[in-house]
């Protein structure tokens, strides 16, 4: 995806709000052996790619000044209750260094699982992405989950999918192999049925008693 971003001259808290007055967004580009770089990029352009999955996970190509590189993005603030981006963060990358990504999970094939045709199982998304580590170059915008062999009372742990070539789960979530989605069958209440209350054993003792005071 290609991302168009300007030079920013003027720095500060001031200069930061004039700045998203006019339809612009703050930024900022770091990482490899060159400086970092301040930038705006234009508010509402950048409002709807954040949007998209993609500019999450994918490498960027950033422009500025008729220059592109490759970045990933890395942080940015929204405002607490408005539709308003307030600083965006990207990171510059290298082809030969490899990186580390959270990358989202697309889970297939749940309804034609046996677990969910022939036992009524529920599939439950526990994570839904995972942390890898590549090259640029090998980084897929989203990792599959195939649940057609999922049973029930079992799940997928992180260490059971195919990952794409080049691609390897991060130290700490291969020894933690997590479970990304598991099977389980909806406990479900089966009504009792009620039959009419029976007549208290206590009235015909005291029916008794009234015929002999008559």
């Amino acid at each position: 995806m290609k991302v168009v971003a300007f030079e920013r001259s003027v720095q500060g808290t001031g200069a930061s709000r004039r700045l998203r007055n006019s339809g612009k967004t703050p930024g900022i580009v770091y990482g490899s052996k060159d400086p970092a770089l301040v930038i705006e990029l234009d508010h509402n352009a950048l409002f709807h790619a954040l949007r998209k999955e993609a500019f999450h996970s994918s490498i960027l190509d950033l422009e500025i000044g008729g220059k592109t590189q490759k970045v990933l993005l890395r942080d940015y603030q929204m405002h607490p209750f408005k539709p308003l981006v307030l600083h965006i963060d990207f990171q510059r990358v290298s082809a030969t260094e490899k990186v580390h990504m959270r990358v989202p999970l697309h889970f297939t094939n749940a309804d034609t699982s046996a677990a969910v045709k022939l036992q009524g199982a529920v599939i439950s998304h526990i994570m839904t992405e995972l942390e890898v580590s590549c090259l640029p170059a090998d980084l897929p915008e989203f990792i599959e989950v195939d649940l057609a062999k999922i049973e029930v009372g079992h799940g997928i742990h992180a260490n059971d999918i195919a990952l794409p070539k080049g691609v390897t789960l991060v130290l700490h979530v291969e020894q933690e192999n997590p479970v990304l989605a598991n099977a389980r069958i909806p406990a479900v209440k089966a009504a009792e049925p009620t039959d009419a209350p029976a007549a208290p054993a206590a009235a015909a003792p005291a029916a008794d008693a009234a015929k002999d005071k008559a």
